[in-house]
C-alpha cells in the first residue's frame, strides 16, 4: 500500500510534465499557422507591396507549401532520430528569422524566398508534436491530443484572419509580420527550457541503427506507404484539407470581398468564424474517433461530400454575386475539413510501429498541403487565365477546388473499401487488427482469405 501511495505521486508528476510539454509543443505549432496563413487577409496589400498579379500572389502560396509539403518525409526521419525538442527548437528559430526577412524585404524574389524558408520552418512543427503525443500519451488519449493539436492550429489561423487584419490596418506591414517573427524567436528559448527530452525508440538507440535510419530514408518511406492504412490516411488529409488550407490560406479573403461583397473586415470576420468552428468541432470529433474509430474515414467523405456539393451550388445557382449567408455558411463547413483530416494521423499510428511513426505521419501530412498547393496554384492560373481576379473569374476558378476535392473523395473512397477489405480477410484468419470491422453490402466482393497486401493496390 505504501508503494502504491509513493506512485501515486510520481505519477501525477509524469503526467503533468507530459501535459506542460504538450502544451508547449502545440503552442509552436499555433506560432507556424499563424505565419502559414498570415497571408490570407494580406493577399491584396501583398500585391500591391509587390506590385504583382494573382498568379504571382498564388506562387507565395505554391512555394511555401509546397516546401511545407516536400519536407514531411525528412521531417518524419529527422523527428525519429533527434527528437521533438529539438526540432521544434529549429523549427521556432527559422520561422522566426523568415518572418522577419518577409516583414522588412522590398521586392518580391526576396520575399519569395522568405515565405519558402517559412515553409522549411513550418514544416517541422505538426509531425514533431505529433511524435511527443505518440511518446507521451497513450492509444486511447492519443486522437484527443491530435485533434487538441490541431485546435492550437486553428488558434493560430483565428489570430491570422480578423486580428492580423485590423493590426495591417492600423500598424502597417513590417510592425505586423515583424511582431509574428519576434513570437517565435522567443518560443524557441521556451521549448529548449521547458520541453523534456523524448526518448528514442529501442530500435534506434545504437549507432548502427541511427546510421541506417538516416541512410535508409527511402526504404523507410516505402515500408510505410505499402501499408493501406497508410494511404488511407494520405487521401483522408488530402480530400479534407483540400479547399480548407488552399481558402483558408490565401484565396478566402479575395473571394469573400470581390465576389460575395464582404469588406475587408467582414472576409476577415468570416474566416475566423470558420476557423473558430472547426476549432470547437475538433475536440469533439477527436473523442468521437477515439471512442469509435470506425467513424473516422466516413466523417471526412460527409464534409467533403458536403463542402463538393455546396459549391456547385453556389457557382450554378447563384451567380457571380451569391448571398452572403450562404457563402458564410458554405465556409464554415467547408473549415471543418481541417479537423475532419485530423484522423489521418490516427490512421497512421495504428498501422505503424514506434520505428517509422514519424516517418509515417510526415507522408500522411504532405496530402493535405499538396491539395492545398495544387488549388492555390491552379486558381491563380485561372484568374490570369480570365484577365484578372473579377466576381465571375472567382466563380469560375473556384471549379479547380471542386476537382481537386472531388478527386481526393474519389480516392479515398476507394482506399477506404480496400482498407475495409484487408480487415476482413484478417479477421477471416483470426488475426487481431487495429478496427474490427461489420462487412457490409458495399464492400469488395474479393475472395477474402486470398486477399494480401500485394493485390490490395489492384483491386477495384
Amino acid at each position: 500500500m505504501v508503494a502504491v501511495a509513493a506512485l501515486q505521486p510520481l505519477a501525477v508528476r509524469r503526467t503533468r510534465v507530459a501535459v506542460g510539454g504538450w502544451l508547449v509543443a502545440a503552442v509552436v505549432y499555433l506560432l507556424g499557422v499563424l505565419h502559414r496563413t498570415s497571408l490570407g487577409v494580406a493577399g491584396l496589400q501583398a500585391e500591391h507591396r509587390f506590385g504583382i498579379t494573382p498568379a504571382q500572389l498564388s506562387v507565395f502560396i505554391f512555394l511555401q507549401l509546397g516546401v511545407y509539403a516536400a519536407m514531411q518525409v525528412p521531417t518524419g526521419v529527422f523527428v525519429d532520430r533527434y527528437g521533438p525538442r529539438r526540432m521544434l527548437v529549429a523549427a521556432s528559430l527559422v520561422m522566426g528569422v523568415a518572418q522577419l526577412l518577409f516583414a522588412v524585404v522590398p521586392s518580391y524574389p526576396a520575399a519569395l524566398a522568405a515565405r519558402a524558408l517559412l515553409g522549411c520552418g513550418d514544416a517541422l512543427t505538426f509531425v514533431s508534436v505529433l511524435r511527443y503525443a505518440s511518446t507521451h500519451f497513450s492509444a486511447r488519449r492519443y486522437p484527443v491530443l491530435v485533434a487538441l493539436t490541431g485546435m492550437f492550429g486553428m488558434a493560430g489561423n483565428v489570430l491570422a484572419t480578423l486580428p492580423l487584419a485590423v493590426l495591417l490596418h492600423h500598424a502597417g506591414w513590417s510592425i505586423s509580420f515583424g511582431s509574428a517573427a519576434l513570437l517565435s524567436l522567443g518560443g524557441a528559448g521556451v521549448v529548449w527550457a521547458v520541453l523534456p527530452v523524448t526518448p528514442a525508440p529501442p530500435s534506434l538507440r545504437s549507432v548502427a541503427d541511427v546510421r541506417d535510419g538516416v541512410s535508409g530514408v527511402a526504404r523507410r518511406v516505402a515500408d510505410a506507404w505499402s501499408l493501406p492504412g497508410t494511404r488511407l490516411g494520405f487521401w483522408l488529409h488530402f480530400a479534407c484539407m483540400s479547399s480548407a488550407g488552399a481558402f483558408g490560406v490565401l484565396w478566402g479573403d479575395e473571394y469573400l470581398i470581390k465576389s460575395a461583397g464582404f469588406s475587408s473586415a467582414g472576409a476577415g470576420a468570416v474566416l475566423m468564424a470558420g476557423v473558430l468552428a472547426a476549432a470547437v468541432t475538433g475536440p469533439i470529433l477527436g473523442s468521437v474517433i477515439g471512442r469509435r474509430p470506425f467513424l473516422r474515414v466516413p466523417i471526412g467523405l460527409a464534409i467533403c461530400a458536403v463542402t463538393i456539393a455546396g459549391w456547385c451550388t453556389v457557382i450554378a445557382g447563384f451567380g457571380d454575386h451569391p448571398p452572403r449567408g450562404v457563402v458564410v455558411v458554405l465556409f464554415v463547413i467547408m473549415m471543418l475539413g481541417g479537423p475532419a483530416s485530423m484522423a489521418a494521423f490516427a490512421l497512421a499510428r495504428d498501422y505503424n510501429g514506434a520505428r517509422t511513426l514519424g516517418t509515417a505521419s510526415g507522408v500522411v501530412n504532405v496530402g493535405g498541403f499538396v491539395a492545398a498547393v495544387v488549388i492555390a496554384l491552379g486558381i491563380g492560373w485561372a484568374l490570369d487565365a480570365m484577365g484578372g481576379s473579377s466576381a465571375h473569374a472567382l466563380r469560375m476558378a473556384v471549379l479547380v477546388a471542386v476537382g481537386v476535392q472531388s478527386f481526393g473523395a474519389l480516392r479515398l473512397a476507394v482506399w477506404y473499401r480496400r482498407v475495409r477489405a484487408r480487415a476482413l480477410c484478417l479477421q477471416s484468419r483470426g488475426e487481431p487488427i487495429p478496427v474490427p470491422v461489420v462487412r457490409r453490402r458495399w464492400d469488395l466482393a474479393v475472395p477474402l482469405p486470398a486477399l494480401d497486401d500485394r493485390t490490395l493496390a489492384s483491386v477495384d
